[in-house]
């Protein structure tokens, strides 16, 4: 089955290019023709992947699938959230949203988080939605040199080390991404 990954973003490409099994041919949106930038306008990481898989749905007729991610923190009530990508400004600098994070905590002592992704699957019109979290801690300064966004403060429940320490194929066995990722695959498989 082809299916489009509806995502810019090289490293969750790659990241799920290596979860697929052989029987799904992934393609990009830059391989379907999609330049522009898709809509992300809702008020929940439910609302945002849902929005970007019926938006290629509608304008390009093809089985896709579109996810949203956002770190949830309980001590700051939930931020970044469905704002993770933009909590420091349009800007979506990774940078400057691990310094926001960071200060925002400085006057918390509970540091529990966990990661929550969404994962929208269009095919033939019809929606489902597959979700996966993990969670841990945000540490107090960054550790590790991998992964993007968030990896190099989170460390999950159970490791000692954050995901930006982790293998690619490690924190994919064990992101919320990959949970997210084995539910549409095991729907996938199921109704091929």
């Amino acid at each position: 089955m082809k299916l489009c990954f509806a995502t810019n973003n090289e490293h969750k490409l790659y990241e799920i290019s290596l979860l697929m099994p052989p029987s799904i041919e992934l393609v990009s949106l830059a391989q379907i023709g999609c330049h522009e930038e898709l809509p992300e306008t809702q008020h929940t990481i439910e609302g945002n992947s849902r929005q970007k898989a019926q938006y290629l749905w509608e304008h390009y007729q093809i089985n896709c699938f579109a996810d949203d991610t956002g770190l949830e923190v309980r001590a700051l009530n939930g931020e970044p959230g469905v704002l993770s990508a933009r909590y420091a400004g349009p800007q979506r600098s990774n940078e400057a949203n691990i310094e926001l994070l960071l200060k925002n905590l400085e006057p918390h002592n509970d540091r529990h988080a966990h990661f929550k992704t969404v994962i929208t699957l269009v095919t033939s019109g019809e929606t489902r939605q597959f979700t996966g979290t993990v969670d841990g801690k945000i540490l107090k300064e960054r550790r590790g040199t991998g992964g993007f966004g968030y990896d190099s403060v989170f460390l999950p429940s159970g490791y000692d080390r954050t995901f930006a320490e982790m293998p690619t194929e490690e924190k994919g066995r064990i992101s919320h991404r990959g949970r997210a990722l084995e539910k549409l695959l095991e729907f996938l498989k199921a109704n091929a």
